[in-house]
């Protein structure tokens, strides 16, 4: 399984317009409509936000990983957020997020979106990726360093 099984262009923000976690959740969420998904943008965001509510998603070296389960969708969804100039994303190690990588699951598919999740983390524990991801020079270098398009 690949991170680019789950991700399509559409759904790769190369620089985040947003400088706090309430944005960035709102901003990642948004493109869901726009990408063709019927999801209920508020209702996805109250998802999110009840998840970080347990404990934050934004796991140390700059990365966060938000996710949740909607009942609207029928497959996992991966949309991805890069931050220049990193954001508060109450990180486990209190320094600013830079890479965010959001999965949306069905409601029903138990065990599918944990795969996903491992999948991310694996990939986002080599400095080397970590690097080139927050170097990256443009949009059709940081899909092609995604494996999309």
């Amino acid at each position: 399984m690949n991170i680019s099984d789950n991700l399509a262009k559409n759904l790769v923000i190369y620089e985040l317009e947003s400088s706090d976690k309430s944005g960035v959740l709102r901003e990642m969420v948004s493109t869901l409509p726009a990408a063709g998904l019927d999801v209920d943008v508020d209702n996805a965001i109250k998802v999110l936000n009840d998840r970080e509510k347990l404990g934050t998603t934004g796991i140390g070296d700059g990365i966060a990983i938000p996710h949740g389960k909607l009942d609207c969708l029928e497959e996992i969804v991966v949309i991805v957020g890069r931050s220049g100039e990193g954001v508060d994303f109450e990180a486990l190690d209190m320094q600013p997020c830079r890479i965010f990588f959001m999965v949306l699951a069905p409601e029903k598919g138990a065990g599918a979106h944990l795969k996903v999740l491992a999948q991310i983390s694996r990939q986002l524990k080599d400095p080397a990726y970590r690097q080139a991801f927050i170097d990256t020079e443009d949009e059709q270098e940081l899909f092609k360093l995604l494996g999309v398009g």
